[in-house]
């Protein structure tokens, strides 16, 4: 069974990246993956201090979550074009134990239109620490934000998006850990 984890980056409880990455979780589990979802807003951590060693419990679950994992995705709600701090700091804490050789899923919500400078940043993160960058990403904005009361993206193209992009992420994650 592929193992997943998915970093929700957001600290707002309703954050449309952290629905986004609800209906994530969902769609990966119908296709028999095993996904470990942690939302940072739920999942508090402390200031990264270079040379510190942490002993956060929250820390140690972010690093165990990433290193069991076959496959990671990372998404971000797109903050003056760029990830959000607390996602920041989160990867900060981790690095090429975590990401070596991994397939990494760069996901973005925008509050406007899509949010490439995001994205752009979090692959280069995933290249200095050596994780493999889906060349797929998916970036919601605007009226893409939308979501039904079971929690799927309102617009039709936009599910299909995600499901595409989903499929091809999930047959690179079984690829590279075959490798590895």
């Amino acid at each position: 069974m592929v193992h997943i984890t998915i970093i929700a980056g957001s600290n707002r409880k309703n954050a449309t990246s952290t629905q986004l990455c609800r209906h994530l979780q969902q769609q990966l589990e119908n296709m028999g993956c095993q996904v470990t979802l942690l939302p940072l807003f739920e999942l508090p951590l402390p200031f990264y201090r270079p040379g510190v060693a942490s002993d956060d419990a929250n820390v140690a679950v972010l690093v165990k979550s990433l290193r069991e994992a076959d496959g990671i995705v990372l998404a971000t709600p797109d903050y003056h074009g760029a990830p959000s701090g607390i996602l920041k700091n989160a990867l900060d804490f981790v690095g090429f134990d975590e990401f070596d050789g991994k397939v990494v899923l760069s996901v973005s919500s925008a509050g406007g239109a899509v949010g490439m400078s995001s994205l752009q940043q979090l692959q280069t993160i995933v290249r200095n620490v050596h994780g493999v960058n889906c060349p797929e990403w998916i970036s919601i904005g605007g009226e893409q934000r939308s979501f039904t009361p079971d929690g799927s993206p309102a617009d039709d193209k936009t599910r299909q998006r995600v499901q595409r992009t989903l499929n091809f992420f999930v047959s690179m994650v079984k690829t590279f850990r075959k490798i590895s």
